[in-house]
């Protein structure tokens, strides 16, 4: 997967950029502030119809403006391919090669990307409600049925919370509706886990090596998925439907008093443990900083694996938060294989020669020169 161009419209600081590119790796240099995120970000919105760093799309969008526009030509294995998607106050548009994709759900993926940033480190030590974004999002690049089964549980949920609350005030007395919304809920959570379930399977399994290959032999990383429901991988879909059914009815009072659902997809999360430790609660910083780079080091294997290509590689100010042990690691891995870009205040310490072959973009107050 290669991005030959980037163009902008009104996004953040940027009125009209339009850059071309030719290097596995680009370097965009410059002061903090000037827009070199802001560019990492563009890409991330263009593959994923969302930004890794706020759920409001009017904080894409140049104050003075109305819409935003993001377009890219990607070369894919199986040929070029024209996207474009444009943000405004009323939603989103997305096309692919001059054609409107009538749903995101049907848009994300045709661009792969890795974002690795300094907030990433908030896979391992942040909240439970990161990790599941974390879980989402990656999921959703590889598999766009998720992204269908995750909005309309979401929905669901919305609706089956709203009952709850209407039954505690005595608004409702509507069972018969409750049983309705379990059934569409245990149906698309269900689907919603074995996706989750085989997600962690696949991620680990890269993982593991990688982080014992960072660690000389000496760590042994492990992902737990943390289930709130009683549904297992093993189980079969309709045996799992059914399980999830009981549980809701067991719970039923204290969910109708609580006005919320308690148990699902909403609710869990997943853990990482180095030899057998709890990393978030008990690893030591470079433990927690070793994890995080083996996850997304996972990312772009299990990406390969999923799609038949390279996702692109996105990484924001994250090369000064490794050590030059982990730094060359990344480099190495990504050598010749993974078009990357790389946002950077300074190029003093990154001496390893990957970089010192790549294209250089030197960004001041929205503008970029210096391209070579």
């Amino acid at each position: 997967m290669f991005l030959k161009n980037l163009s902008l419209t009104h996004y953040r600081n940027y009125e009209s950029l339009s850059l071309s590119f030719d290097s596995p790796i680009q370097l965009f240099i410059g002061n903090n502030a000037q827009g070199k995120t802001n560019v990492l970000e563009s890409i991330y919105v263009l593959a994923l119809a969302k930004s890794h760093r706020t759920p409001r799309d009017k904080e894409l969008i140049a104050w003075d403006a109305d819409y935003a526009a993001i377009r890219s030509d990607v070369l894919r294995r199986y040929g070029s391919v024209r996207l474009e998607l444009q943000l405004t106050g009323k939603g989103k548009r997305a096309k692919i090669n001059g054609m409107e994709q009538q749903k995101l759900s049907e848009y994300v993926g045709a661009l792969n990307v890795v974002m690795f940033a300094p907030e990433d480190l908030s896979i391992v030590k942040g909240s439970p409600a990161q990790r599941r974004r974390f879980i989402d999002m990656e999921i959703g690049q590889v598999s766009p049925t998720y992204l269908y089964y995750l909005s309309n549980y979401n929905k669901v949920l919305a609706q089956r919370n709203q009952l709850l609350k209407d039954l505690a005030m005595k608004k409702s007395h509507s069972l018969e509706m409750l049983s309705i919304w379990n059934t569409q809920l245990a149906d698309l959570a269900v689907k919603l886990l074995r996706k989750r379930f085989e997600f962690i399977r696949k991620l680990e399994s890269w993982a593991k090596d990688i982080h014992t290959g960072i660690t000389d032999g000496r760590e042994t990383l492990s992902l737990h998925y943390e289930n709130t429901t009683p549904v297992t991988e093993e189980m079969g879909a309709d045996a799992a439907v059914d399980m999830l059914l009981a549980a809701y009815d067991d719970l039923r009072d204290r969910e109708i008093m609580r006005g919320s659902t308690m148990i699902g997809p909403h609710r869990d999360d997943f853990s990482l443990k180095v030899n057998g430790m709890d990393v978030q609660t008990y690893g030591s910083q470079g433990q927690q900083r070793t994890s995080a780079l083996s996850i997304k080091l996972a990312e772009i294997e299990l990406i390969k694996e999923e799609v038949g290509e390279y996702p692109v590689l996105l990484l924001d100010d994250v090369l000064s938060e490794l050590d030059e042990h982990r730094q060359t690691l990344l480099l190495e891995t990504i050598q010749d294989r993974v078009q990357t870009f790389v946002s950077t205040t300074g190029v003093e310490g990154l001496k390893h020669q990957v970089l010192q072959q790549a294209s250089r973009f030197y960004v001041k107050e929205g503008t970029i020169s210096g391209e070579r």
